[in-house]
Formats: structure tokens, sequence, C-alpha cells
């Protein structure tokens, strides 16, 4: 689908986006500046970020870098992941948000989480007026369910604020968005923002070669990623890059943005270095052919309907 998230200047959302979670972290300020520079002149125009990432040091550090492009980027970030989706605590964090960024306003603001204890009219009012003031272009929502996005899709509708983008966990080992988000948001003309094309470093091979990273030293990605037929696949996508004469990170990469919806993948990384082959998937040609084969390494989540021996 086309994206229809342009930054002030009108220049189009990138095919590709970029995520600075570890900006201040993982990356010191040289190392993300670095990154920074490689995604521009790659021609990445959509940065994104949040108000939990790194103690506010990623956004601290995008606001820094982005300010002499502001006009031509699209910059995302996120509240509501902890304190709730209250409207009090969206104001508060966003507020923060925009003060580490140096930026009054922000193209795209996603609830980070859905939270089950706020009705989602404060959630949505309080983001519509944050709209109405100029202070966002775009809602999205991170890590919402197919029906939760719906029912905020009917509840914005009220305010006439639209849904614009879903950020899911997508990549060739973590699929299930495939089964109602990506089909949902194509008919539904949202945009699709996976994160983590690379589950968690996992589709580099590195682990394999027995390099660290976040599979090794963080126990949620160890469990999320901790399955046999997972390193299985890796195995076999390292060996089939390798018959390509690519890396397979720009596989992983290349096949996450294949999907006919349209996704866009968002990457991240700690070095230019790191992040070099998943840029290089920006210019590789991923046939359908390849990307039927790279889909077949790993499991097809099971259909949302019954009844699809029968044609039904």
């Amino acid at each position: 689908m086309n994206n229809p998230i342009t930054s002030a200047d009108g220049t189009p959302a990138s095919r590709f986006a970029f995520g600075t979670m570890q900006f201040g972290g993982t990356a010191d300020e040289a190392a993300s500046r670095a990154m920074f520079d490689a995604c521009v002149n790659a021609g990445i125009t959509h940065f994104d970020t949040a108000h939990l990432y790194t103690d506010g040091a990623a956004e601290t550090l995008l606001g820094r870098f982005a300010a002499p492009h502001r006009e031509r980027l699209v910059i995302a970030t996120k509240a509501g992941y902890s304190g709730g989706a209250g409207a009090a605590n969206i104001r508060a964090q966003f507020d923060l948000s925009r003060q580490r960024l140096g930026m009054d306003h922000v193209d795209i603001l996603y609830l980070h989480r859905f939270d089950p204890d706020t009705a989602l009219e404060e959630t949505l009012e309080c983001f519509a007026d944050l709209k109405s003031r100029g202070q966002i272009s775009h809602v999205g929502l991170s890590n919402f369910a197919a029906w939760q996005v719906m029912k905020a899709a009917c509840i914005g509708a009220r305010f006439d604020l639209p849904i614009s983008i879903l950020q899911p966990l997508y990549s060739l080992i973590k699929r299930q968005a495939e089964v109602e988000i990506l089909p949902m948001a194509a008919a539904e003309g949202m945009v699709v923002a996976g994160y983590s094309p690379l589950a968690g470093g996992l589709l580099t091979g590195k682990y394999a070669r027995g390099e660290t990273g976040r599979l090794t030293g963080n126990e949620r990605y160890a469990i999320r990623y901790g399955q046999g037929w997972m390193q299985d696949a890796a195995t076999a996508l390292v060996d089939i890059a390798a018959g390509l004469g690519t890396d397979p990170a720009t596989l992983a990469v290349a096949w996450a943005a294949h999907h006919p919806a349209g996704t866009v993948p968002i990457i991240s990384g700690r070095s230019a270095e790191q992040i070099a082959p998943s840029l290089a998937a920006i210019g590789f040609a991923m046939d359908d052919a390849l990307y039927h084969r790279l889909a077949a390494l790993t499991p097809a989540p099971p259909p949302a309907t019954d009844r699809t021996e029968e044609g039904a």
C-alpha cells in the first residue's frame, strides 16, 4: 500500500525506518550519530523513538541529530508504556518527550501498548486534543492486537481521529501479524511498521558464531527467541544467504519488507557497521520465489478461521 505519511515539507516517509532504542545505551553518542548519518545517506526519512528508551537519551540524541534535517524527516515517539494510558500520564510523558527532542511537534505519536485499565475514550480524546493543538500529525498504536486496533479505530472516529500506523513485532521468526494485523491494516489503509525484523539478532547468524547480543544478555529476548526451530531457521537462512553471496541480515530485512501489505521494517543496531547489512536490504531485489523460499523456513501461523479445510 502507499504510505500516506509525509514530513512537514512533503517528503514521503521512507519504506524502511530506523529505531533508536539503543541510542545513548549500547550505542554511545558517536556511534548513534554515525548510524543516524548512515541512515540519512541511505535515504531513510522515518526515525522512531520512545519516551521509555534509554531513560530519555534516545530522544535527546535523535532530536539533536535531526534538527538540521527536521522539515524533511518523519519523527515518531511513543508514550504510555509505563504509568498507563490515562490522559494525564500521556500528556506528561509527551511533554517531556518534546522537550528532549527539542520539537514542538512530532509527526507520529504512538500509544506504546494497550492499557486494559484505562478507557480508550480517555486516551483517544487526549490524542485528538494533541492533534488539534498541532502537536502531532498522526496517531499510532504499538503492540496492539487486531481487535484492539479496531476498537480504537471505532472510538477514534468519534473524535475524527484516524489510526494511521501500527507497530507490531514482525520478522521471519515472529509472523503472528500475518493472521489479522496485516490484512486488517491493508483493508483499513493503515501503515504497518514492524519492529525486530532481525529477531533480536538471531537472523544475523551471530549467536551461532558465539557472539553476544540481546539473546545472551536479556532474559525476555532469550525466552522470546529460545525455541529450537528458531535456531534451525536462522542456520538455514545463513546457508541460503551464503549461496546467494549476500548477508543473512539483508535477506531477513528484505523479506520483512516484501509482504503485500507494504510492511515497513524498523531496523536498528549498535553501530554503523552493524546496521550496514540491514541498510543494504533497501536496494536488495527480493522476488516472490525467494520470498516464499525463505517463508518456508518457519511455520506460518494458523489462520484466523477454523474451516479452511472445507474451503470456507
